[in-house]
């Protein structure tokens, strides 16, 4: 849980959150003393007299359901405080005063939460006393909650409302009545199951601090919390496991049939199903789609389901909660015939920047033909040379100077995160550990440019960033170098010929980069390396210097990198990232000479 926000005062982040969807959709309009989320009068096509559709409850679930108000979606939308339901006074004015009044009929969504189920009925019920027809859906789809801890009052709704809302929004739009579009909202909400996990609770604007603290202390590093509401609810069960477990967990809990507990849809490998990953709010892009790919993996491998949709994102969040539902809803017939499938209606086009969908209904059925994955390598093997070296001097050198840069890691990370994105340190590893593996799964060869191949080929496939390349360049400039050394009988590569290639290569480096010592980057290390080498032979007295010039970068103002762009005095305290992880590969390698 991260106590840090923008905005502390929570009245002000809900109010001007709802009015930015006034700026980002032209059609829309918004009440704020009743923060209402409406659609423009003049932006409903005809027919006029179709139904209404709303939906509401506390704010912090956004895009849930203020960005939903749009075309082929909700035509209004009622929000409360953060994760507080709106009053009934609030939602009597949208009923009475916010929607078409040729509308022939109003469908309210909600989650089964008791203050939106007695707020909105009462609103419902106000409504048909006074003449107007209203139904109700009130959606209940979490099966983290089973049937005998529900009790009387049933499941929670998650993210599973979304497609209740989604569908109903297009029968709206579409002329269906108010009645058969009821109908099918409470047949959506009978056919979706969802569950949610996640590291930690939100943190709401305006709290203590001290809930961050206290959370860590419910919630520690490492553990996970299975059946997790979206008002900061804990979960049924704490877990210290991994992404593929809890997973399989959830999918237990949603697809086991002998779980009579939870068994509240029967969902079989024939059965079309849409499987919708509900993000909290805080997870990143990059997560969310490792776990899009588990759950499709998981639901193939052992359940045989291939969703016809997989719809993704922030749908019904929790602020910047650390977390993620699963939602799978199996279609059935509506009973409406063409054109208003469960398929169709979720496919239906909307206008609402909350709702994803980039991808049309022809990409979805269209049928592409398999690609082969692997393209069969075209690259040629390097020409075996005369140059010999002592492979066991060779593995035992290199392997020292790739142990101090596995070992230097967290260092190396610490200083490049003060300095930089904090990416270099496991750059380094990374490239270390493929050519770990290259020197502990091939056979040994005493020809210096093959041996150097498999290195450059794996520095070339793991190490990737400006430092990847970097090395790349040095490396294979090197190679070139030596091949031109060269000779028509095996002979013993010497120091000498040594410090005259990485002298040739340290020349070629510097036809693709600016970066010279003084620059504080890499060249601050390998500078001074190959020179003293080239000058002295010594490869100890080359790593000292390289040592002392990634030293040196302490406090040296940056010409180049992304040190350049950083703020503050932090980075002057530290070394030069990746001039001090070279620093320990050439200490290392020297070592081990």
């Amino acid at each position: 849980m991260s106590a840090k926000h923008f905005l502390t005062d929570p009245t002000h982040a809900v109010v001007t959150a709802l009015r930015s969807l006034t700026l980002t959709n032209p059609s829309l309009c918004f009440d704020e003393t009743n923060k209402i989320v409406y659609r423009h009068p003049s932006s409903i096509t005809p027919p006029h007299n179709k139904i209404s559709v709303i939906c509401g409850g506390g704010s912090g679930h956004e895009p849930a359901f203020a960005g939903y108000v749009g075309r082929g979606l909700l035509t209004a939308c009622v929000a409360g405080s953060i994760f507080a339901s709106p009053s009934a006074e609030q939602i009597r004015t949208c009923l009475a005063h916010r929607l078409p009044p040729e509308s022939k009929g109003t469908l309210v969504v909600v989650m089964n939460y008791t203050g939106d189920v007695l707020n909105f009925g009462m609103g419902v019920e106000k409504a048909r006393a006074m003449g107007k027809e209203a139904e109700i859906v009130v959606v209940q789809d979490d099966v983290g909650v089973g049937r005998e801890k529900g009790g009387k009052v049933g499941r929670r709704g998650i993210s599973g409302a979304c497609l209740v809302v989604k569908v109903c929004g297009a029968l709206a739009e579409l002329g269906v009545e108010l009645d058969e579009t009821a109908r099918v909202g409470r047949l959506v909400d009978k056919n979706v199951v969802s569950v949610a996990v996640s590291l930690s609770r939100t943190h709401v604007p305006g709290r203590p601090d001290q809930d961050a603290v206290e959370e860590l202390e419910r919630l520690p590093q490492g553990t996970m919390e299975i059946g997790m509401g979206i008002h900061n609810e804990p979960g049924c069960e704490k877990l210290e496991t991994d992404l593929p477990n809890v997973v399989k967990k959830m999918l237990t809990q949603m697809l086991d049939q002998n779980d009579k507990d939870r068994a509240y849809v029967h969902i079989h490998s024939a059965d079309k199903v849409i499987m919708l990953i509900n993000n909290f709010g805080g997870l990143s892009n990059l997560e969310l789609g490792a776990i899009t790919t588990e759950v499709w993996q998981q639901l193939g491998k052992d359940y045989r389901i291939k969703p016809v949709r997989v719809i993704t994102g922030v749908l019904n969040g929790s602020l910047n909660g650390l977390g993620f539902g699963i939602s799978l809803l199996k279609m059935v017939d509506t009973g409406l015939g063409n054109g208003k499938s469960m398929l169709e209606l979720i496919d239906f086009p909307c206008e609402a920047i909350g709702w994803p969908a980039p991808i049309n209904t022809q990409t979805w059925e269209t049928s592409f033909a398999p690609v082969h994955e692997y393209v069969e390598s075209t690259e040629e093997v390097p020409k075996p040379s005369n140059l010999r070296m002592d492979t066991n001097q060779f593995k035992k050198a290199m392997s020292a100077g790739l142990e101090r840069v596995i070992a230097a890691e967290p260092e190396v990370t610490k200083y490049d995160t003060i300095a930089g994105d904090g990416d270099c340190g496991i750059g380094l590893k990374r490239g270390a550990e493929a050519v770990q593996k290259v020197l502990d799964r091939k056979s040994p060869t005493n020809d210096v440019l093959l041996a150097f191949s498999e290195v450059i080929k794996a520095i070339e496939s793991t190490m990737d960033g400006t430092s990847g390349a970097l090395y790349a360049i040095f490396l294979n400039s090197l190679a070139h170098y030596l091949r031109h050394q060269d000779g028509t009988s095996p002979k013993e590569i010497t120091a000498a010929v040594w410090a005259q290639a990485l002298a040739s290569s340290l020349t070629a480096l510097g036809q693709y980069t600016p970066a010279q010592p003084g620059d504080r980057t890499l060249m601050d290390a390998l500078d001074p390396f190959v020179k003293t080498l080239e000058k002295t032979g010594d490869t100890k007295a080359a790593a000292e210097a390289a040592q002392k010039g990634a030293e040196s970068t302490r406090g040296m103002k940056a010409s180049l990198g992304r040190t350049v762009y950083v703020g503050g005095e932090d980075w002057q305290g530290v070394p030069d990232p990746g001039a001090y992880g070279l620093s320990e590969f050439l200490t290392g390698l020297a070592e081990g000479l």
